[in-house]
């Protein structure tokens, strides 16, 4: 019983800890974003069980809203292709120069696999020791405690959020992920699978 209790506390100890993270400097309203030179978004399927993902639209049109109302100059795009046909970065980009964003104002970082590995990789690959970030404010949370973790002064922007069964889902998933977050920071120092050479972002 008291080992139940104790693990049921850590799990609440660690989803706040994200919670706590990013009180105050995460925005529903674009107007209120600080402006920032890099908005980092992170990614995922464009498509998901045959239909259009809501989480990848979202992120984007965020993105778009940044960079519209002039608070970002440069979008780096983090995500999956780890497989050949699989390519998260460049998708984000594609949607994103139909949205008349340039496409030599985006940049794709291909090893984001992981949240931490997207961000991590942003500050020790790209250099970016303050940036925007821009997904649903469940993972922006979690990517705050990261980044400030990792010495980082960031901020958020928060996508819509999805509203289904499928959203339910990923809430549910995102309190394992907060635990994983904790451990990987405060026990594990976990770093990123890829690293590699450093990389300029366009001015």
């Amino acid at each position: 019983m008291a080992v139940g209790l104790l693990g049921v506390a850590f799990i609440a100890w660690a989803n706040l800890a994200a919670v706590q993270a990013s009180r105050g400097i995460l925005y529903d309203d674009v107007n209120l974003v600080p402006p920032t030179k890099v908005g980092l978004v992170f990614g995922t399927t464009d498509r998901a069980q045959e239909r259009e993902n809501l989480y990848f639209r979202y992120r984007i049109d965020a993105a778009e809203k940044l960079w519209k109302a002039g608070k970002i100059q440069v979008i780096l795009v983090s995500g999956d292709n780890s497989e050949k046909y699989y390519n998260e970065p460049e998708k984000m980009r594609r949607a994103l120069v139909e949205r008349g964003i340039p496409k030599n104002k985006i940049v794709c970082d291909y090893a984001g696999l992981r949240t931490l590995d997207s961000v991590v990789r942003a500050k020790e690959i790209f250099g970016l020791t303050e940036v925007v970030m821009i997904s649903q404010r469940f993972h922006n949370e979690r990517a705050v405690y990261l980044a400030q973790a990792n010495g980082m002064k960031v901020t958020g922007f928060n996508a819509q959020d999805v509203v289904s069964s499928g959203g339910f889902k990923t809430k549910v998933r995102e309190v394992g992920a907060r635990v994983k977050m904790w451990l990987d920071v405060n026990i594990l120092g976990t770093r990123p699978r890829h690293l590699g050479d450093k990389e300029q972002l366009p001015e």
